[in-house]
């Protein structure tokens, strides 16, 4: 199996389209045709992650954390990504990160925060707007099962739990092919009335190419027509953070310790009294300041992340309950997930689950 294959099945679970703009995320290392030996799934990409990769004769890492961030002008090994890219290549090991778009997914990072929390009815927090189009398309009476289908198992068709919708209309329509024409039906040179439905649908709009190509190549006319409009809905299967509930309240002290040792925090920092009933929780792999607001407005009890700064503390604490365990802590299991997802598919060579503890920070008490 090649590189390519594998990055293929990764961004049909998590497209690589939903990543942040300021995001790096893909093939950052290596040549996407060779051929996967073995495979390590990793949280970030270090001299001792790399050492692990090379001991276990691995050539692929998939990492959560890009190396690569910013454009690189020289490759001199002045610091330590560079460092790890020349090693990398020298022992011909490939790179492949998942970044903000295995976080923006709903079975992303944040769900995998919320099965450990136990949250159940589960949603994103802050979905994706602007990133639906509805599809319009007309197509013989005869043939609207078989392009429903076709643009169907393309993705489109999709909302929230349900899948397969569309709204559908008969009429007719009607074409005039010129002399260069090979009319599906009807002769060139004069006007053809023919019965027809036109079909409607909704689709992320990454998934665009897809589906018209589908659409396309399943056609039987030879000029296929379709519109295609820009939604302002927000695209609720994408997006940042997750917001759950807890089966039954439980007071705040009792969920930090449930942290503690589910998530192997050294350190929590958190505001509140300790004796709060906590119910409804809003949670963000990494840094997740930036959805205090939203976990505000969303009537949570309280938000778990990382990354948060005094200030943000000082600021909000009145509102809801914060919670700091850490970015590293949030985000540590994203190489199950890349590990599960890889073990279903693959079955001919080997995947790794990294055993290296990449956090650089330490606790002192």
């Amino acid at each position: 199996m090649k590189i390519r294959e594998i990055i293929e099945f990764i961004e049909r679970f998590a497209p690589r389209e939903l990543q942040e703009t300021y995001d790096n995320s893909g093939l950052q290392v290596g040549n996407s045709e060779n051929e996967v030996t073995g495979i390590l799934c990793t949280i970030d990409v270090t001299q001792e992650v790399l050492d692990e990769a090379i001991e276990k004769k691995t050539n692929l890492i998939i990492s959560h954390h890009p190396v690569i961030f910013q454009a690189i002008k020289s490759l001199t090994g002045r610091n330590a990504s560079e460092e790890i890219i020349i090693r990398m290549i020298k022992n011909d090991i490939a790179l492949y990160s998942a970044h903000t778009n295995i976080d923006n997914i709903l079975q992303g990072v944040n769900s995998k925060i919320c099965q450990k929390i136990g949250l159940t009815k589960c949603r994103i927090l802050s979905p994706l707007s602007d990133k639906l189009i509805k599809l319009v398309t007309s197509v013989p009476t005869d043939y609207t099962e078989r392009i429903r289908e076709v643009i169907f198992q393309a993705g489109a068709g999709v909302i929230g739990n349900y899948d397969c919708c569309s709204y559908n209309l008969e009429g007719t329509g009607t074409f005039r092919g010129n002399e260069n024409t090979k009319p599906f039906v009807g002769d060139k040179g004069e006007v053809h009335f023919e019965k027809e439905s036109r079909i409607e649908t909704i689709l992320p709009e990454f998934l665009k190419d897809k589906v018209i190509n589908a659409l396309i190549q399943a056609h039987p006319y030879e000029e296929v027509a379709y519109d295609l409009y820009p939604l302002k809905n927000t695209y609720n299967q994408a997006g940042s953070g997750m917001i759950g509930e807890l089966e039954k309240p439980i007071i705040l002290k009792e969920l930090l310790v449930s942290l503690k040792i589910n998530f192997g925090s050294e350190g929590i920092k958190y505001t509140g009294d300790l004796k709060t009933n906590v119910k409804k929780i809003a949670v963000c792999g990494g840094s997740g300041s930036f959805l205090i607001s939203e976990a505000i407005n969303n009537k949570a009890d309280a938000i778990i992340t990382g990354d948060i700064k005094y200030h943000q503390f000082l600021d909000n604490h009145k509102r809801l309950i914060i919670i700091d365990i850490g970015h590293f802590e949030s985000e540590q299991f994203t190489k199950d997930i890349f590990y599960e997802l890889l073990k279903k598919k693959i079955s001919n060579f080997a995947v790794h689950l990294s055993e290296v503890k990449t956090n650089p920070i330490k606790y002192f008490s």
